[in-house]
């Protein structure tokens, strides 16, 4: 089992697009199916209903919820661990902070930019390559 927590932007940039073969589609597949096993705290949960519910996606609160509470199901709720990193947007910590909390767990991001340079934070594209591999 991979064990990930998901960073926002891969959710909405999932729920977007419409290319059904997208990283960030297969990313959230995964996690429908079982695959991948979403981390999560309620930092993590607040910022995916705040963002996932913004007038500017046009979501529908069904639709969000159904995602949410996907994460929630087949997640598994998981404390934050302290990192020493400077984080440029200080809401990403959280995300980092509960990979930490469980080894070998990933961060999947879109801005891979704003976290460590460590193996543990990929992209939707660097996972679903992890995934193949380790199946």
């Amino acid at each position: 089992m991979i064990h990930a927590v998901i960073d926002t932007n891969v959710l909405v940039s999932a729920l977007l697009t419409s290319k059904s073969d997208a990283a960030t589609v297969q990313v959230l597949e995964a996690i429908m199916n079982g695959q991948i096993i979403p981390l999560y705290n309620e930092e993590i949960i607040s910022e995916y209903e705040i963002v996932l519910n913004r007038p500017a996606f046009h979501f529908t609160k069904e639709k969000v919820a159904r995602y949410i509470n996907a994460i929630k199901d087949k997640g598994v709720l998981t404390p934050r661990v302290s990192s020493d990193f400077d984080f440029p947007d200080s809401d990403d910590a959280a995300f980092y902070e509960v990979a930490l909390s469980k080894e070998d767990a990933y961060v999947i991001t879109g801005n891979i930019k704003h976290f460590p340079k460590t193996p543990l934070v990929v992209t939707p594209a660097e996972m679903i390559d992890i995934f193949r591999r380790d199946v």
